[in-house]
């Protein structure tokens, strides 16, 4: 049986897929809606269950999950359990020695790098200003 704290953690991750649809749900009624929509493999979820799902009281059975994951292009085992513990434990994440250093060239950091290139000119600056909110600006002081 999950815990609370593993079904907060699933609800956390199923409101975060729910924002990267095209689609806008605005919570148990939109997603109960969509969902019976595209699950054809058992009987339809009611608001009052996606409701319980957004909130961390249930989390779905393996059929309704799969059906998630597909409909919101995640992995099953991510939506449902979160990043594995293997990979975030042998994963190292590359930090500079000081404000000005720079992060190691990896297979992550020029996928990244191409993704940002590629985007439009302004949107690239929205990037670079959302960066710098979060790293902050060095003439800053």
């Amino acid at each position: 049986m999950p815990t609370i704290e593993e079904k907060a953690a699933f609800a956390e991750r199923l409101r975060f897929s729910m924002t990267r649809v095209n689609e806008k749900l605005k919570g148990g009624t939109d997603l109960a809606l969509h969902f019976n929509l595209r699950h054809r493999n058992g009987e339809p979820v009611s608001p009052q269950t996606a409701h319980k799902w957004l909130t961390g009281r249930t989390i779905p059975t393996p059929d309704k999950l799969h059906t998630l994951a597909e409909w919101f292009k995640v992995d099953l085992h991510w939506l449902h359990y979160g990043p594995p513990p293997s990979s975030m434990a042998t994963r190292t994440v590359p930090r500079p020695l000081t404000r000005d250093g720079k992060y190691p060239l990896s297979p992550e950091t020029l996928e990244l790098a191409s993704k940002v290139e590629s985007l439009s000119p302004h949107h690239r600056y929205l990037v670079q200003e959302l960066v710098s909110q979060f790293y902050g600006d060095a003439d800053q002081d």
